[in-house]
Parts: structure tokens; C-alpha cells; sequence
């Protein structure tokens, strides 16, 4: 494993999750018996930890958590390689997801967003910036006026020092609500965007993954798209320029699997690889991700 050069700094949510496991189908009005975990969580959060677990060896995460689990938080983020840069919110939770996984390993999220999507210009610091190599955003924190605010302060502090700027977009459910016009304003400037298949879809209006992914190119000078079981396309500048194919593995969980292949390109792009290189290596990420519970590197 190749050791990254500077520092990654991820801007994003921690979250705590509440995993449940359910082979048989939910039975409404009565119960349904599940495998239920406490684990750390959060799309930022994650990359973070998929990063610092595939070779960058300074990741830094900025977020808002409430107080009452901060502790904990910082302490699950610290054995995992990362720097937590946590802001105590007293007067909101922690994010809480709880997330249904099916016996085919598809996973449903029931979101709050709490303290995350609290974080605000005063908690941003242009010095933040100081060793960075990459800024990071979690496309969660678009989808709220504060923290949309502080992450487009964030990525303009970033430009102005030449530091390349990526956006995962997070959330199909999200965006609809926010609309796909106001999203792409929002994050306009990026150099690198890394949706999943759907979120590729709905950002453009086209059904196919590839065409979708050559029309956000015209926009963004990279994406970095993944397709779950197919893979990862890569397009620049208009085409198509990688296509590389998922691992096989037996999936347990898909949560977390998509920030598993951010936290992995992010890495080996840092660590010099070109873009299919990259892809490949956030590919191998992801499918390690399908392999635990939870959205980190051995979360359970």
C-alpha cells in the first residue's frame, strides 16, 4: 500500500447508525426479527475512515456532533487513523441514521439529520487548509442553508489555494427535495463529482449510467461514478475514459459502500495513481465494505 502525499481533509457528517439486519421481509403492525448494532457512521465520516485505512496517512474531518456522544465519536474516528475536527453542539443530537438491511444486503435509511447539517461559517478556518492536499464534501451538507453555506466557503477557500475540491452527492431523496438545479449551482466548481448510478441518473435526466456520467463531465472535469455489482465508469471532458469492474465478494451490508469507494480513489489518487487506477482502487474498498456491518473499514 502506497502512502498518500498531504493531507485530506474531509468536510462532512458523523452520524451515529443503528444497523438492522432483517432476513424475511418487514412485517408491518407486529415484529420482525433483526440483527440490531450501535456503530459509528456518517457519509464524511466514513471516507474519512476508507481513506486513512487505504494509505493516507493525515486525514482530517471536520463536522458537528451533539454533545452528549462527542467523546465517543472522536475516540472511534482517532483508532481509525482519522483527526477528528468535532464541534460539541448542545442543542442538537448527534445525526442518527437507522438503516434496514435486507437479506439481499440493499439498505434503507430512516435520517436525522440533528447536528450535522448544523455546521457553520464560524466553524470554518481558512488555516484548516494548512497541509491539505484535497478538500472533500459531503454532498449531505448541501441540502441545509447553514451548512451549505459553510461548505461553498470551504471549496472557495480551497480554489483560491489551488487545493482540487470533490463532492460526493449523497442522497437521490435529498436532492429531489432540494432540486436538481439548486444542487448543481451549489456545488458548481468542483473538480471532482462521485455519484452512484441514481444520483448520476437523476442529475441529468438520462436513464443510462455511461451517458449520464459523459454529461456530468461536460460539467465537472472528473467523475467517478459507481454502478454497484457493474463497477466504476470514469469520464472526462466529455467521454468515457475508464471502465473498471466491481470484486467479487458475498455481500452482507451494502452500507457505507459507496463512501468505502470515495475514501479509496480519494486515497490513490493522492498516493499519484491515474484515474483507472484510482477507480480500481476504490472498487476494492467498496467490495471490502460489503463485507462488514456498517459503513467503515471492520466496523463490526
Amino acid at each position: 500500500m502506497s502512502t498518500a502525499a498531504g493531507a485530506l481533509l474531509v468536510i462532512g457528517d458523523v452520524v451515529t447508525d443503528i444497523v438492522a439486519r432483517h432476513r424475511t421481509p418487514l412485517a408491518t403492525g407486529t415484529d420482525t426479527a433483526a440483527e440490531i448494532r450501535t456503530l459509528p457512521g456518517g457519509a464524511g465520516a466514513n471516507v474519512a475512515c476508507w481513506a486513512a485505512a487505504s494509505g493516507v496517512s493525515d486525514v482530517r474531518l471536520l463536522a458537528r456532533v451533539g454533545t452528549g456522544s462527542a467523546s465517543w465519536h472522536e475516540q472511534r474516528l482517532r483508532d481509525a487513523g482519522v483527526r477528528p475536527l468535532l464541534i460539541p453542539d448542545p442543542h442538537a443530537p448527534t445525526a442518527t441514521v437507522i438503516s434496514l438491511v435486507d437479506a439481499a444486503a440493499e439498505r434503507t435509511f430512516l435520517t436525522d439529520s440533528g447536528a450535522a447539517l448544523r455546521l457553520a461559517v464560524d466553524d470554518w478556518a481558512p488555516e484548516l487548509l494548512e497541509g491539505v492536499a484535497h478538500l472533500h464534501l459531503s454532498g449531505y451538507l448541501f441540502f441545509a442553508d447553514v451548512s451549505r453555506d459553510t461548505a461553498r466557503l470551504a471549496a472557495r477557500d480551497a480554489r483560491a489555494r489551488g487545493i482540487p475540491v470533490s463532492v460526493d452527492p449523497a442522497s437521490t431523496g435529498f436532492i429531489t427535495a432540494l432540486g436538481v438545479d439548486c444542487f448543481l449551482d451549489a456545488v458548481e466548481g468542483a473538480d471532482l463529482l462521485l455519484p452512484n448510478a441514481d444520483e448520476a441518473r437523476l442529475l441529468t435526466g438520462l436513464a443510462e449510467p455511461a451517458d449520464a456520467v459523459v454529461k456530468l463531465s461536460r460539467h465537472f472535469p472528473l467523475v467517478a461514478a459507481t454502478l454497484g455489482a457493474g463497477g466504476a465508469l470514469v469520464a472526462a471532458s466529455g467521454a468515457v475514459t475508464a471502465r473498471v469492474p466491481a470484486t467479487e465478494v458475498r455481500a452482507v451490508d451494502s452500507t457505507g459502500a459507496g463512501d468505502a469507494f470515495t475514501g479509496g480513489f480519494l486515497a490513490a489518487r493522492l498516493s499519484g495513481a491515474d484515474d483507472a487506477a484510482a477507480a480500481a482502487a476504490g472498487c476494492r474498498a467498496g467490495a471490502m465494505a460489503v463485507t462488514v456491518i456498517g459503513g467503515r473499514p471492520g466496523a463490526a
